[in-house]
């Protein structure tokens, strides 16, 4: 620790965004592209058509799971939204491959039919990564993001406390001047979307306090594990069938009764359990981006007889209810598209932040190092680090893309191999500073990314029919707009890349194995 309070907490920064920053960058990086995770999911389904649901959609969405799964003890139904217009369908089936137990289909918004589309996780899968990562237990998974995300909280509070200029730094970009532009747009990153990050970061934790603090809840629910998940994440109870056949009730008075005590909001989800049986229930799930609220309002229905059994979420607790804003901000499956666009810059400032300060990092340890006549192993273990974890990451991200396209349709456990080639594109990204230089590297690695995501939308317009030409005629603005996205990253990492090797051509004497952008750039006052 160093003398003096603002020496230490500068301290505290440095060490506790640096030891957990790798992890923190994917974390940011794919948290933001989960923002979009329903517009991922269709652009990875160039198959499924984009249209209007009809509004007797309910009625025609429970007659296709009688004949999809007239057996099955369970049946869950998304309904269709404007980001995502094709039903999302699962249902309980012991004989399913899978280790869940479950099958899953798309459901056209208007006729009910099955949608035949290939085999992907979509934008589930980025989702999914930031909290839960791959290839290992999710509990295990979430215990690490849960110290990621406390870390984070100490070094976003600590660099607070460092910077006396917060708010000049705010107003401060020095292009053109080495290391000292690297720290502005550290700062300018961190300050920019500062409540985002705080928000972000908190209310991360909060996501996951059934897993770091259940003590509460075990005490009050007394063990009771289906009740809290009931109560809390709004989950249908499970009921035993009573072994007698009963038909199920029109579905279509209860979607008009939950509008009505919704006061016009509109049924999310629709969960039926033991359908065909005189002991079925229904259960109506209020559409979440209609609240802030992640608690969900759910109303609970006799499956024979139509009456209501009991209705959640309609005057929660004052904890209740703050754990569920929380969640909700954190999210976002609130906002609009403005507000979302704003999420999602603030997310991308966040990955900017954490990447420049490990690289200011290793550009400061490097120079010291130098001084003293040694380059020590750390300091190079850091510098390589932060090429793969940071350049890397997005030619992941965008291999991940390809493999959507150039995988044959019907392959095996397709979905699978999407994820496996987005590891083993970022495995090489970790080998490829061992074969060149380090600035060399990131010139390369981010000049790859480039290329990747640009030539993305002209993939689409060689082997699908779900290209710009075709999207922006058709008005479907989601494909276009991912897909203008994606040229649009695509331009952002050519122009980091085009800086990086633009500053070694006009630097002298840049050494070779120099391993990080602006490894001998001036020290920062």
């Amino acid at each position: 620790m160093k003398p003096g309070f603002r020496q230490s907490m500068a301290w505290l920064h440095t060490w506790s965004g640096l030891l957990v920053g790798w992890v923190l960058f994917a974390v940011f990086l794919t948290g933001t592209a989960a923002y979009l995770r329903p517009e991922i999911s269709l652009w990875m389904r160039p198959e499924l058509e984009v249209t209007r649901p009809g509004p007797d959609i309910a009625p025609r969405l429970m007659e296709a799971m009688a004949r999809l799964a007239p057996s099955s003890q369970s049946w869950t139904i998304g309904m269709p939204t404007a980001r995502d217009p094709v039903a999302r369908v699962f249902w309980r089936d012991p004989q399913a491959p899978n280790r869940r137990g479950s099958r899953d289909a798309a459901l056209h918004p208007v006729t009910g039919e099955v949608l035949t589309a290939r085999a992907t996780r979509g934008g589930e899968f980025f989702y999914r990564f930031h909290f839960d990562l791959h290839y290992m237990s999710p509990i295990v998974a979430r215990w690490i993001v849960s110290a990621c995300a406390m870390f984070m909280l100490v070094a976003i509070i600590s660099g607070i406390i460092t910077h006396r200029r917060i708010f000049a730094d705010f107003f401060t970009f020095r292009p053109g001047k080495g290391q000292r532009s690297w720290l502005d747009g550290h700062a300018v990153a961190a300050v920019l979307a500062l409540p985002y990050h705080l928000m972000i970061t908190y209310t991360g934790l909060v996501t996951l306090m059934f897993l770091t603090m259940p003590w509460g809840a075990q005490l009050a629910y007394k063990g009771d594990r289906a009740a809290m998940n009931a109560d809390i994440f709004g989950n249908a109870p499970v009921t035993r069938p009573a072994g007698r056949p009963a038909p199920l009730v029109e579905i279509g008075p209860l979607v008009e009764e939950a509008a009505r005590r919704w006061e016009g909001g509109s049924v999310g989800r629709i969960t039926v359990q033991n359908p065909g049986d005189a002991r079925a229930t229904i259960q109506l799930v209020r559409q979440d981006s209609e609240r802030i609220s992640f608690n969900p309002q759910s109303l609970l229905f006799d499956g024979t007889t139509g009456v209501l059994i009991s209705a959640t979420g309609e005057a929660a607790l004052p904890a209740a209810e703050t754990r569920g804003v929380m969640y909700g901000l954190h999210v976002g499956r609130f906002a609009g598209p403005l507000l979302r666009g704003l999420f999602l810059l603030s997310g991308l400032a966040g990955s900017v932040m954490v990447a420049t300060g490990c690289v200011l990092w290793a550009v400061r340890t490097r120079q010291q190092a130098e001084k003293r006549g040694r380059v020590g192993f750390g300091t190079r273990l850091v510098e390589h680090l932060n090429i793969a974890a940071i350049a890397g990451l997005p030619v992941a991200m965008a291999t991940f893309f390809w493999a959507n396209r150039l995988l044959p349709a019907q392959m095996e456990g397709r979905a699978e191999w999407e994820i496996h080639l987005f590891f083993a594109a970022w495995g090489l990204c970790l080998l490829h500073p061992l074969l060149r230089s380090g600035r060399r590297a990131w010139v390369e690695q981010l000049g790859l990314g480039a290329l990747l995501f640009a030539l993305l939308p002209v993939l689409n317009f060689v082997i699908t029919r779900r290209h710009l030409g075709v999207t922006l005629a058709e008005g479907d603005w989601i494909r276009a707009g991912f897909d203008l996205g994606l040229l649009a990253l695509g331009a952002a990492l050519g122009a980091v890349a085009l800086l990086v090797a633009q500053h070694e051509r006009t630097r002298p004497g840049t050494r070779r194995r120099a391993t990080a952008p602006l490894a001998t750039a001036e020290a920062a006052e």
